[in-house]
């Protein structure tokens, strides 16, 4: 059974736009783990969005559950940098901790996903 080329090429564009994602998403997990490399809030805003706005070509396709797992991601991360932002007022060391242990967790999440698409896999619906 072959596939519709129609479908074939919906597939190949989902995963040109989940590449770029990754991509986007991977540079701002990296910058974030390098002193002064906090350059990533434009393209992970940039990536967000055409996350958000790709998301609805990808639904039925296994391309979906990427398109969640970095969404998911994102606004976990986003959550987490807010509630221990006060460690950094209050005191350096704790903040720079839990920077740090946020920025690995979302670098592993964005590795895990890019490895999986890349495999032709959905992703596992873990947090």
């Amino acid at each position: 059974m072959t596939q519709d080329p129609i479908d074939l090429e919906k597939l190949q564009s989902l995963n040109t736009v989940g590449t770029i994602s990754y991509i986007l998403h991977l540079i701002v997990a990296i910058g974030a783990l390098i002193p002064g490399g906090q350059f990533g809030p434009v393209l992970l805003i940039a990536a967000f969005i055409i996350d958000m706005v790709k998301r609805p070509e990808a639904e039925g396709t296994w391309h979906a559950s990427h398109f969640r797992w970095r969404i998911r991601t994102v606004v976990i991360a986003a959550v987490l940098y807010a509630v221990t932002a006060p460690l950094w007022i209050l005191f350096l060391v704790p903040g720079w901790i839990a920077w740090c242990l946020i920025s690995i967790w979302f670098l592993y999440r964005i590795v895990s996903g890019m490895v999986r698409m890349n495999q032709g896999l959905p992703m596992e619906f873990s947090a």
